[in-house]
């Protein structure tokens, strides 16, 4: 059976999932949604990089895309109550967007209620993703092999990093991405899902952070990173219980694969990965060499569309569904 499916914003993920969609073989594009006026009236083809023309333009008004009633949309940027609007239209809805939303029962109420009403107005589901299956499907799987469980840690391992990390600053400066606050905000919502999904009451949530220093000048290609500023970022974000993390997500940031070698490292030979450690009995590792960042969060929202469009109305998360896959891919 194919789906009717929309796009609805075009940055770094944006423009992944529309070539993912064009080039599904169960998938029909229905339309594209930009504000970028510098989009308005290209061929979608041409800004997913598929080549020949699907005969799509691209929109800055909503009402064509939904006037089609796509079976889903992967939303990929706009306020909530564009969201709102596509789920009261009749659209399921696929996103990274709204990282609360990985786990419901932890986000803003407001906001829940809002989505809630707009996904039983027009009969719609709605998924927030995080990037890849990496931080809950992976770990809520490998975890199905232990009969007792002491902590899960998953890292995610990348090279060099823009200005949110800090990299090129003074140390002791504090990077914007680790500001109080802001790892939790983001990681947070992945940790409760988890920690929903095992039975694990957390206690709280804790965060933590490191830098590391440039031993040398650094050429990276944002530009230089002096001599003795921030070239290494690690981070976490960690469920507490009885006052031991034990649902813990980090991200190792490096300009160069050799620096803090105290730190984990990415799956040998990879510049960049994903790793899922369980400490228990029996102990387990998973180490991934990729996708990495934004091909991870899109791909895995299109290969999510069948399983929303398929699901009742209303919040799901990739621990509710069934399990998306890469079905009729293989060929």
């Amino acid at each position: 059976m194919s789906y009717l499916v929309g796009q609805w914003g075009l940055g770094a993920v944006g423009t992944r999932t529309l070539r993912a969609l064009i080039e599904h073989p169960d998938l029909e594009l229905a339309g594209v949604v930009s504000d970028d006026p510098r989009h308005t009236g290209m061929d979608a083809a041409e800004l997913a990089g598929t080549g020949r023309p699907v005969g799509v333009p691209v929109t800055a008004d909503p009402a064509g895309l939904l006037a089609r009633r796509p079976r889903a949309v992967c939303f990929t940027g706009g306020p909530a109550g564009d969201l709102c609007r596509v789920l009261a239209a009749g659209a399921g809805v696929v996103t990274h967007a709204l990282p609360a939303l990985v786990d419901p029962p932890s986000a803003d109420p407001a906001l829940v209620r809002r989505l809630r009403a707009a996904c039983a107005t027009g009969g719609a589901g709605c998924l927030a993703v995080a990037p890849g299956p990496v931080h809950d499907v992976l770990p809520a799987l490998l975890s199905g092999g232990c009969r007792r469980i002491e902590s899960i840690t998953i890292t995610e391992f990348r090279g060099a990093a823009g200005p949110r990390a800090g990299f090129g600053e003074p140390i002791g400066r504090r990077p914007p991405v680790v500001r109080p606050g802001a790892p939790a905000r983001r990681w947070g919502p992945v940790v409760r899902l988890l920690a929903r999904h095992l039975a694990v009451p957390l206690d709280d949530l804790a965060e933590d952070y490191e830098t590391c220093p440039a031993p040398e000048a650094i050429d990276v290609p944002g530009g230089r990173i002096g001599k003795g500023t921030v070239a290494g970022l690690r981070y976490r974000v960690s469920g507490v219980l009885g006052g031991r993390a034990v649902l813990t997500v980090e991200r190792v940031l490096r300009a160069r694969p050799e620096l803090a070698p105290h730190w984990p490292a990415p799956p040998s030979g990879a510049a960049a990965g994903h790793r899922v450690e369980i400490a228990g009995e029996p102990a387990a590792r998973l180490d991934l060499a990729g996708p990495d960042g934004p091909d991870a969060t899109a791909l895995r929202m299109v290969n999510a569309v069948r399983a929303l469009a398929e699901a009742p109305p209303g919040l799901h998360t990739p621990l509710t569904l069934p399990l998306f896959t890469g079905r009729r891919l293989l060929r």
